[in-house]
Formats: structure tokens, C-alpha cells, sequence
């Protein structure tokens, strides 16, 4: 093994450099509040151990011809962590810091999110490692197109369906859709969710996520007996979640004083105007250069003085290093994973109440069932519909996890896996082991 100097920074011991890999291990992470919720609920050893490992892991070779003509090969992801409720649901990221480790933790996660909300899906999820940003459409089409061909066995309306995830979007859905079509020989729209609506698609469908963040913070304001008009929140992350969960919860009342993205962020202490923000940042993409409000580094932001905060972008944003000094009454976790392992005991010793990830966001996951169920009608709702079924299903989604913490003594994440490790688990029980 090669060792290689860092000058000029501090040495690290070897376990303080372990638990911190750990810490940020998106796996382990997710493994850890997995087991303890999996010991209260005194799960059965053999059925721990069926829930405790993914179905299929999928690791493939994208080669594919650049506009220069040159040929460039990249790796591509996608885990099947559980079907015993039905077909995998988890969506297909673009991005250089994918990895399997992250991509088996995404497709657990979205396993416990549909089983929190009840929806006949089990969780899947997927990536390729590269640069949207360094590579033209046609590029991006080509990786899509052959990325799709290569795990297209698994894909399917009744096994595997994908949808948008970080830089991936509607146009991304409809190459893999029509990939996956041409070799069929027939259109199938039920292949992914998150559509184009003139392909397929659903009204509502792209909100859903903040909305579902709005709506789980809206119950949490109601629980804990604070006011919605005049609350403040901080949302890291301005991209589809974070700018749909601003502009819904200013809408509802609350003040909205801070907002970010990768190039930082932008505060205002009297409330930001957010349409004024969204209109920015669609001209200029990015809000660094945002003229009507003071700048702030993301890692600030998170610390700000406010009653709720949404982290709505990467994983592991709020650590053990950062966690005392959360100030926010409220977290909505936008993103996937972005509270660790070891920031969730400081944080509950501080007595901020965590609305989990596979509970706040899971309005996306949702509304994509909603996506699945209409191309497999072949009838469409209006938005208002797709809207109302939203809200019944997030709203009493949170008061059963809520309800489940309390009758454990657990805060909201456990209450969350303990509600979806049971319901997983019992169609195992139900279903039986083939042999």
C-alpha cells in the first residue's frame, strides 16, 4: 500500500479517521438506524438477516463515442434492494460521486419510504459516474441510452421502474422510456415515472417531493404547537425540492430567510421573495450572483438562526461536527440522507424534532405511484386529484409514524423504520422462503 504525505494538515488517528468514514458511509448509516429499530421491534434472526441484505447489485460498463470521437467508458449502477412488496421504485443519478455503497443505501431507503407510506413498490436505485455538466445532450444521450440497455433485464412496469433523480430529469425519463420501448417493440409509459406529461407523465408529479416536504412541516408545527405565519426557515438546496418546498411553504405563511445552492447561498432576515429568486435562478442557474440579499457559504447556512430547516441536497450535510450547532426547532430532511448516524444523538439531546428522510420526502415516491398507476389505467387525474390524494397519504403517513414513536418511546426516524421494517416484513412472513 502507498503512502502519500499531506502537508500542511493535521494527522489524523487511525479510529478518529475510521469513525469518521463511518459517519459518512451512506450505507452504514443507514444500517445502523436500520438495527436498532430492527432490536425494538424484535425482529425474527433469519428474517434480519433477508432485510439486512439487497436482492441484486448491478455494476456495468458505459461505453460510449464523444462528440470528438473519441471513446470514453463509464460505470454504471443500479441495486435491487428488496420486491417483496412489489416492483423496485428508486430513481437514476447523474453524478462523479456515485458509488455502490451509496447507490445500496439509496435502494434500502426508498424499501423504508414506500413501506412508510404504503405504497405497493419495493426499492431500487441507480447511477452513473460522470459530469452531466462537461458533456453535450447528445453525450447524455448516449450514456442513458446504453446505460438503459445494459440493466434493461431488470427494468420493467412489473420488476424495476426508475425516475429523475440528481441531474437527471424529465428528458433523461423519456430516452430511458423510449430505450426501453424500442426494445419491446411496443410503447410502455409504466417504465419509469417522472415523464414528460405529454408521454405519460402526471400532473403534480414534479412538486410532489416539496410538497410532501411542506405538508409533513405543516403537521409538525401543528404537533408541536408552534405557528406556521411568521416561522422562519433555512432550505440548503434550491434545486427541484428546495425551490417547489420554499415557494409552497411561503405560500402557506411561513418566511423562507434563507435558501442555497452549490454555488452557496443568499440570506435575508425579513424573508426572502421567492418567486424574485426562482426567476433568478432560472435566467442565471446559479445564485451566486443573487443582488437582493446577503451571501452565505451552505455550510453557515446550516447553523442559521430559524424554527425549521430543510436540507434538501447531498447526504451527510449535518454530522456530529456541526450538529451542536443547529439552531433550527424543526428538520425536514428534503434530501436522502443528509442527518448521520452520529448527528441524530446530538441532535435529539438538543431537542430538535427530525422529520426523517424516508418519511419528509417521500411525497416524490408518491406521486410517482400515482405516475405508475394512471399509465397502467390509461387514465389520467387532474392536478387538484393528484394534490388531494397526496396530502391524505403524507398527512396520515406522519401520524403513524408519529404514533409509532410514541407507543415506543423512539424519536420520528426510528418510529419511521420500525413502522417499515414491520410492514416489510410481515409479507415475508406471509410469502415464505422458496427453497
Amino acid at each position: 500500500m502507498t503512502t502519500v504525505s499531506r502537508p500542511n494538515q493535521d494527522v489524523i488517528r487511525p479510529d478518529k479517521e475510521s469513525a469518521m468514514l463511518a459517519e459518512e458511509n451512506p450505507f452504514e448509516a443507514m444500517m445502523s438506524r436500520f438495527d436498532y429499530a430492527a432490536q425494538r421491534l424484535s425482529l425474527d434472526p433469519g428474517l434480519y438477516k433477508v432485510l439486512r441484505a439487497p436482492e441484486k447489485q448491478i455494476i456495468v460498463s458505459v461505453p460510449i463515442l464523444r462528440d470528438n470521437g473519441e471513446t470514453d467508458v463509464y460505470t454504471g449502477y443500479r441495486v435491487l434492494y428488496n420486491t417483496s412488496r412489489g416492483p423496485a421504485k428508486g430513481g437514476i443519478r447523474f453524478d462523479t460521486a456515485v458509488t455502490l455503497d451509496e447507490v445500496k443505501a439509496l435502494a434500502a431507503w426508498m424499501t423504508w419510504k414506500c413501506a412508510v407510506v404504503n405504497i405497493p413498490f419495493g426499492g431500487s436505485k441507480g447511477g452513473v459516474v460522470c459530469d452531466p455538466f462537461q458533456l453535450s445532450n447528445a453525450e447524455l444521450e448516449r450514456i442513458t441510452r446504453r446505460y438503459t440497455s445494459a440493466i434493461i433485464d431488470t427494468l420493467g412496469p412489473d420488476s424495476d421502474v426508475p425516475a429523475p433523480d440528481i441531474n437527471t430529469n424529465e428528458r433523461v425519463m423519456a430516452w430511458i422510456m423510449d430505450t426501453y420501448s424500442m426494445h419491446k417493440r411496443h410503447t410502455v409509459t409504466a417504465v419509469v415515472t417522472g415523464k414528460p406529461v405529454e408521454m405519460g407523465g402526471s400532473l403534480g408529479r414534479r412538486e410532489a417531493t416539496g410538497r410532501g416536504c411542506m405538508l409533513v412541516t405543516r403537521e409538525a408545527l401543528k404537533r408541536l404547537r408552534m405557528p406556521v405565519t411568521g416561522t422562519r426557515v433555512v432550505i440548503q438546496g434550491f434545486g427541484n425540492v428546495g425551490s417547489v418546498a420554499a415557494q409552497l411553504m411561503e405560500n402557506l405563511g411561513l418566511v423562507v430567510v434563507a435558501v442555497s445552492d452549490k454555488s452557496g447561498g443568499i440570506y435575508n432576515l425579513k424573508g426572502l421573495k421567492i418567486r424574485d429568486v426562482l426567476q433568478h435562478s432560472r435566467q442565471r442557474r446559479f445564485l451566486s450572483d443573487y443582488k437582493e440579499a446577503d451571501h452565505i457559504t451552505n455550510d453557515d447556512l446550516l447553523t442559521l438562526d430559524c424554527e425549521v430547516l430543510v436540507p434538501a441536497a447531498m447526504e451527510n450535510v449535518i454530522t456530529s461536527q456541526n450538529a451542536k450547532d443547529i439552531k433550527a426547532r424543526i428538520i425536514c430532511e428534503g434530501a436522502n440522507g443528509p442527518t448521520t448516524a452520529g448527528a441524530d444523538k446530538i441532535l435529539e439531546q438538543n431537542g430538535v424534532f427530525v422529520i426523517p428522510d424516508i418519511l419528509a420526502n417521500a411525497g416524490g415516491v408518491t406521486g410517482s405511484y400515482f405516475e405508475w398507476v394512471q399509465d397502467r389505467g390509461g387514465y389520467f387525474w387532474d392536478e387538484d386529484t393528484v394534490n388531494q390524494r397526496l396530502e391524505r397519504i403524507m398527512v396520515e403517513s406522519f401520524e403513524e409514524v408519529a404514533s409509532m414513536a410514541g407507543r415506543n418511546g423512539v424519536n420520528l426516524r426510528i418510529g419511521a423504520y420500525m413502522l417499515a421494517i414491520e410492514r416489510v416484513a410481515a409479507v415475508h412472513r406471509l410469502r415464505g422462503m422458496y427453497a
